[in-house]
């Protein structure tokens, strides 16, 4: 270990070191008054200076024994943010009961209840010195009025200048002299095992400052809700109270806005979700020029690559984005993207999968040129695209991620599929064959076939009619890969032979 530094242990074996050190630093006082020594040398004047290092206290394994500095510069940027907004009850959500009844009189059995206030909290980061303030889109959802609180006791109304719910951001604004604000990083330099601390008001109980590591990248919960995540997963304990706070990095950066937890308490369990900052930047930065965030459409049907559909289609690994149906105008079909293709990069970024691909497109804008590497039949080319805009707020209207024989062997019942069938189904496709039931713990239900849905191919060809389903997956050895119409969408799915 270098003589710089000491371990940290009982203050006895501590001052045992200084004792030392002092021993020998007066011994050495003593002897140049005895020889003659100067503080540059032997006599020699042109003799480097000897110094005396400072005594260090560090840990063994070089890791700073406290982030105080840290958390001095970052703590005043991160506000307490208290929405309220008045919520209305209906007779319908109440039951009813003779106490109700007589309590709000008339009132009750016309239907109308008096508005209550409902008042909510959660955090913020002052991120420019004129006052604006990235959050959480469920923060301030609907409120009416919007507070602010900083660490100095300063108390603001805030406006609202623009809220996303389809990434959870929103942007605040207040008017306040003198603010301490957040630098924000690059996210996309954060590494799996960084250092990290999360900064906010979890609960109420005022700022509170936790540490962990960054456990992954890239993740997505997955609710459901056709959000765009691309969390920065972490073990720093969030609790509630802590959505729209800051996440940071040991420089003090804004690295991420903390946004969920994963958790069948409600409390922390060490799986936290923030939204990483180059994705808050580029959607703060659209709410405050034009109070909405306008987003890119490729005009694809996308889905996840499995180890099986890997196979299936001969692929390598799992990789990638699996196009499963392609809007007919649309920039996808003016670029001559077809079904079963698979999206491996993006303007030469590579596409992790589905999720990658939907968030790039995304981000990259409508009117942006998009250079696609896609396989088709195990060959790579390169696409160009030109994005339109999506339109509406929820992704799956541009790049949609569905969820996904009368043959005992496979597990599922058949029916033709006619005229009157495809409008009792609400569908418009023309041809195929109707799954009209499926066996649990078969093979179709392992495959996620469900009753209702249309098979319309067979390992890239089309199947019309009962029978040509049958002789198409009695071929081959290898799962066979089946092109589903499922509702609105279309899905591939793999049945084992």
């Amino acid at each position: 270990m270098s003589s710089n530094f000491t371990r940290i242990g009982p203050a006895g074996a501590q001052g045992g070191s200084r004792r030392k050190v002092w021993a020998l630093g007066t011994a050495l006082l003593v002897a140049a008054s005895l020889f003659g020594w100067t503080a540059k040398g032997f006599g020699n004047e042109d003799a480097a200076t000897v110094t005396l290092a400072p005594v260090v206290e560090r840990m063994v394994d070089g890791t700073p024994a406290s982030y105080a500095d840290v958390v001095d510069r970052v703590a005043p940027a991160v506000v307490t943010i208290r929405s309220q907004r008045m919520v209305r009850l209906t007779s319908q959500s109440l039951p009813d009961h003779p106490l109700f009844r007589e309590f709000f009189g008339d009132r009750f059995q016309q239907g109308q209840i008096p508005e209550r206030r409902e008042a909510g909290m959660g955090s913020g980061v002052i991120v420019r010195q004129d006052g604006y303030i990235l959050t959480n889109h469920h923060v301030v959802d609907r409120a009416d009025e919007v507070t602010v609180e900083l660490t100095d006791g300063r108390s603001f109304k805030a406006k609202v200048v623009g809220s996303d719910e389809p990434s959870d951001l929103a942007v605040l604004k207040i008017d306040a002299p003198n603010l301490k604000t957040l630098a924000l990083g690059d996210s996309d330099e954060v590494r799996v095992g960084d250092v990290v601390l999360a900064v906010g008001n979890p609960l109420g109980v005022g700022q509170t400052v936790t540490m962990g590591i960054v456990s992954a990248k890239g993740r997505s919960t997955r609710t459901g809700d056709g959000s765009y995540e691309d969390f920065i997963q972490t073990d720093a304990p969030i609790n509630r109270g802590n959505s729209g706070g800051a996440l940071v990095n040991t420089e003090g950066e804004l690295i991420g806005i903390n946004s969920q937890i994963l958790s069948p308490s409600g409390g922390n369990i060490g799986i936290g979700f923030s939204i990483p900052a180059n994705m808050a930047r580029n959607v703060m930065t659209q709410l405050i020029e034009h109070g909405e965030v306008r987003r890119g459409r490729l005009g694809v049907t996308i889905q996840a690559i499995t180890p099986d559909l890997a196979n299936t289609l001969g692929l390598s690994d799992t990789t990638g984005a699996l196009v499963s149906d392609v809007d007919a105008k649309s920039p996808a079909a003016a670029a001559g993207i077809e079904r079963g293709d698979v999206i491996t990069a993006i303007n030469g970024e590579t596409v992790k999968d589905s999720n990658t691909l939907r968030n790039k497109v995304a981000e990259l804008g409508p009117g942006a040129n998009a250079t696609l590497t896609v396989v088709r039949d195990g060959k790579e080319q390169q696409l160009s695209a030109t994005l339109a805009e999506l339109s509406g707020t929820s992704p799956r209207s541009l790049d949609r991620s569905p969820d996904g024989e009368d043959s005992s062997r496979f597990g599922m019942s058949v029916e033709p599929l006619t005229p009157e069938r495809a409008r009792e189904l609400g569908v418009d496709a023309k041809s195929g064959v109707v799954v009209a039931g499926v066996e649990p713990g078969s093979r179709a239900a392992d495959a996620g076939l469900r009753a209702g849905d249309i098979i319309e191919e067979v390992d890239r060809k089309p199947v019309k009619s009962i029978e040509e389903l049958r002789s198409a997956l009695d071929q081959g050895d290898r799962p066979a890969l089946l092109l589903v119409h499922r509702g609105a969408t279309t899905v591939f799915v793999t049945v084992e032979r």
